[in-house]
């Protein structure tokens, strides 16, 4: 292991570090009428059915993450997958926070705690997601991501607005964010 390596590795317990009074866990497929309505109060996102958030709970629990409160309920969400031709690449679909939780650092910590643990488990090299421009939220998020993690971040527009079939439909940027180093394997 290089010294990067053994830094980047020993700072990764730091990532996993959650605020106070929260606890990282998997969605259950009893969470996504819960994360449907952190999605539908956001404001922010687009806003999928509330069964594609069931199904997300069920199909994609591994490549997703939600924060509970002390009451054991979700208070911040992201979902991702893996994308079937790049299986190094975690594609980070939706993160948000409920509104009553914001400005505790819960969205960075998810997003780190996911990337780590898709890293542990899946062998995740890279994270991918897609950002309108005038989302400066989440902008910042996934810079602070990359700087945070040491890696570089690639910025290219994926989807032009004029393939969208409603007006008005900025283009989504991509990021492409890594590669993070292989997760430091213990032993001799």
């Amino acid at each position: 292991m290089t010294a990067a390596q053994a830094d980047h590795a020993g700072a990764r317990s730091d990532f996993r570090e959650f605020p106070e009074g929260f606890k990282l866990d998997t969605p259950r497929v009893e969470d996504g009428a819960a994360i449907w309505r952190i999605a539908r109060d956001s404001k922010a996102l687009d806003l999928n059915s509330s069964y594609s958030y069931l199904l997300w709970c069920r199909d994609f629990a591994a490549t997703s993450v939600v924060a509970r409160d002390a009451e054991g309920e979700p208070a911040a969400f992201v979902t991702g997958y893996i994308r079937p031709e790049r299986p190094e690449t975690l594609v980070v679909w939706q993160v948000a926070v409920d509104d009553a939780h914001r400005g505790q650092g819960l969205a960075a910590a998810l997003l780190d705690g996911l990337t780590a643990r898709a890293s542990d488990t899946l062998g995740v090299r890279f994270v991918e997601t897609t950002i309108t421009p005038d989302n400066a939220a989440s902008n910042r998020l996934f810079a602070s991501f990359a700087e945070r993690h040491s890696v570089p971040i690639k910025r290219e527009v994926l989807f032009d607005a004029g393939l969208f079939p409603e007006q008005g439909h900025e283009p989504e940027v991509l990021h492409l964010i890594g590669p993070f180093p292989p997760p430091a394997r213990s032993g001799h």
